[in-house]
């Protein structure tokens, strides 16, 4: 499903009242009676409490308090808007209200005797909101948030920016959410997705082309959008089919991380696994590797590769190798510094580059523009922080837009790992995950990604579609892991051993 800025939606309006004749009052009308259904069947108590703004989305909470009225419902409109600063719409919503016999109240305040034994409707902001909420409205959501009734907010929880979920001064906490059209940003970004509670997507008239326009360009990843990109094992094939991925990994202390991409790459379809490690470490690998082959690398005497092995690795790559995945626990130094650089220039096979590899990349943005073949790096966010030469707290409240503008920058494919994780392309698409969980915040989780995601490239699949699929099944995994593990035990190898799981439920989607 494709996901909207509040000025994406904001054209989707425009277009369908102007271009296809559809009149703002249809719209509305649509709006509240989505709104009312909804609360016709999540609703535990008749009294109901409509907050209303001044704007569009004070007057779709009165439509459907109107609707709400006239199915018995015991309904307290609460206007937070002077007369005299009311939009239209809403105006006109007031005077139609009052009109069904629904009580209509202007204040300033709200008080606890309001909300006591209520469900509330919070209409208060929408989705245009840009300045942060204070004063009397910060009141009003404080006391909300610290009741104990049930909430349901109209297009967006009032204080969530739609374009990055953060909070703008003081936001509801609510338990449900109806948007229309399309989820915005802020529903899925956090804080705002914690903010938002259960989703509920409502199509209130837009029309269908619209709402899939190739010029909307971020969208979620989902089920049934990734199910036909599972590659496809016909009964007549071989390991080479597969391909041959080429993991470079380990350091001394830090062998770990090898074995958790090597193995992540083989349960997920590759047909050939090579781990290359630093040759003084050979020993220590030997006897936990058994479906993988091993390459011995040339080592700087301190279990880390040297600057020597780079020719070992090209060649490797130039003459067996399908996908090179490296930088999972090889450490950093300066002769990672130099490997890295020269592999992204010079490479015959696609990268897939995590840990202490994106680490060991300077100057980013110069070294991946001279790529020779496609990049997938799958930083978190310290990583991105270092790579875009920026702040944690700078990814975090714009991911998306980072994640696109860095991608378009390189020509590499980031798969900005988090929650959620986002994957950006060079052209300026962006995928938001859907699968995952806290329990997956363990050590070698981006590790088992990594694997997973150079096994799908091995497999003759583009960089998009294998950073797509490779998210979610790995979310997925993780999910399936957590529900019979929890999430409080979860650790990185059980992500592996629920990836056949993941892929069997996928295929039955």
């Amino acid at each position: 499903m494709k996901v909207v800025t509040s000025s994406e939606i904001a054209e989707i309006d425009r277009l369908t009242i102007q271009k296809l004749g559809v009149s703002q009052q249809v719209l509305m009308e649509r709006a509240g009676l989505a709104i009312a259904n909804k609360v016709k069947e999540i609703a535990p108590s008749k009294k109901i409490v409509v907050l209303c703004g001044s704007g569009n989305n004070g007057g779709d909470g009165l439509v459907a308090a109107r609707e709400l009225n006239s199915l018995g419902f015991k309904i307290s409109a609460l206007v937070f808007a002077g007369k005299t600063k009311l939009g239209q719409a809403c105006k006109l919503q007031i005077k139609i209200a009052e009109s069904f016999g629904v009580a209509v109240e202007f204040r300033t305040k709200l008080q606890n005797s309001d909300l006591h034994g209520a469900f509330v409707i919070d209409a208060l902001f929408g989705t245009g909101l840009s300045r942060p909420i204070a004063g009397g409205f910060a009141d009003v959501i404080s006391l909300i948030n610290k009741s104990s009734a049930p909430v349901l907010s109209v297009d967006i929880p009032s204080g969530i920016s739609a374009d990055t979920g953060q909070i703008l001064g003081s936001a509801i906490a609510a338990d449900y959410t109806v948007t229309f059209g399309l989820p915005k940003r802020g529903h899925l970004l956090y804080p705002g997705a914690e903010y938002t509670g259960k989703l509920f997507v409502e199509n209130i008239g837009f029309p269908s082309k619209l709402l899939m326009s190739r010029s909307l360009f971020v969208e979620t990843v989902e089920a049934c959008s990734v199910k036909d990109l599972l590659p496809e094992r016909p009964r007549c094939s071989y390991k080479s089919d597969y391909g041959n991925i080429l993991v470079v990994a380990g350091s001394k202390g830090k062998t770990g991380a090898a074995l958790l991409t090597s193995d992540a790459c083989l349960r997920s379809g590759a047909g050939l696994v090579t781990l290359g490690v630093p040759e003084s470490l050979m020993q220590v690998f030997q006897p936990s590797v058994k479906e993988a082959m091993t390459l011995s690398l040339s080592d700087n005497g301190q279990g880390m590769l040297s600057s020597k092995t780079l020719d070992s690795i090209l060649n490797f790559a130039a003459h067996k190798a399908d996908v090179l995945a490296i930088g999972p626990g090889i450490g950093i130094s300066k002769n990672t510094n130099n490997i890295l650089s020269e592999l992204i220039k010079r490479s015959p096979v696609p990268m897939v580059i995590d840990a202490d590899g994106l680490n060991s990349i300077i100057s980013a943005e110069r070294v991946l523009n001279k790529a020779k073949s496609p990049i997938i790096l799958t930083p978190h966010p310290g990583e991105m922080a270092r790579l875009t030469e920026s702040s944690v707290a700078a990814i975090e409240k714009n991911r998306i837009d980072v994640a696109v503008s860095f991608s378009k920058k390189t020509g590499s494919y980031i798969v900005l790992k988090g929650v959620p994780t986002v994957v950006a392309t060079p052209e300026g698409r962006a995928y938001i995950n859907t699968t995952g969980n806290a329990g997956m915040a363990t050590a070698g989780s981006g590790d088992v990604l990594t694997g997973i995601i150079a096994a799908l490239l091995g497999q003759t699949m583009n960089p998009e579609d294998a950073s797509v699929l490779g998210v979610f099944l790995h979310g997925l995994a993780g999910d399936l892991a957590a529900d019979k593990l929890g999430e409080h035990s979860l650790i990185a190898s059980d992500i592996i051993s629920f990836i056949p799981d993941a892929f069997i439920s996928l295929s039955k989607q």
